[in-house]
């Protein structure tokens, strides 16, 4: 059985330039291996996805050019919804709504979730659907009905995933991380004060 994210990304001209530069033994393994289908969210990935406060999505547009868009919010905004689907509330932007646009014409998205302090990246291939204000899955999505600032819902079904490895990840904190680190050093540091005026004593 072929590996299903193998499927998608490595197309002919993919696979001719892998052969072109020496990889495309090691990948033809990748691909024929059935233990790595991934097209069914594990529960590390769905955990993973479900702690971002950020990620990245691309769309393809009606002039076949792709466009990149930044989602962020509280950790915990993704919700994962079962072990193929997850979605978040949209709410109020610029306005311009182009991948909304984007997604009425094709439905193919590609995500991109990273953790910087802990140097891990996810990679998936979906298909993206909108989620009407009114729609009961919107409870579901963390967003209530008299919520003004939310506009619609959106929900991915994936297709197929991909972990990358850490190599160039530069290790970045947010400040929440910084400030939880601070305050356990802080707290180290009073209770070491405190034994040594206890030793002085």
């Amino acid at each position: 059985m072929p590996n299903a994210y193998h499927e998608i990304a490595f197309t002919p001209a993919v696979k001719a330039l892998q052969e072109a530069e020496g990889s495309r033994k090691l990948y033809e393994k990748y691909e024929a291996s059935p233990k790595r289908m991934k097209t069914q969210l594990t529960p590390p990935e769905l955990t993973y996805i479900a702690a971002r406060d950020s990620f990245y999505m691309s769309s393809v547009g009606e002039t076949g050019w792709p466009y990149m868009q930044h989602r962020g919010g509280p950790a915990g905004f993704i919700k994962p919804l079962n072990a193929q689907e997850f979605g978040w509330a949209e709410y109020v932007g610029n306005r311009q709504y182009i991948s909304t646009g984007n997604i009425a014409q094709n439905d193919r998205v590609a995500l991109f979730f990273i953790d910087y302090a802990s140097k891990t990246r996810l990679k998936l291939f979906g298909h993206a659907r909108v989620i009407a204000k009114d729609d009961p899955l919107m409870v579901q999505l963390g967003a209530g009905a008299d919520d003004r600032q939310v506009e619609r819902g959106m929900v991915v079904r994936v297709a197929s995933y991909e972990w990358n490895c850490p190599k160039y990840i530069t290790e970045r904190y947010t400040r929440d991380e910084i400030q939880h680190a601070m305050t356990q050093m802080g707290a180290r540091i009073a209770e070491l004060e405190a034994l040594l005026a206890a030793k002085d004593s």
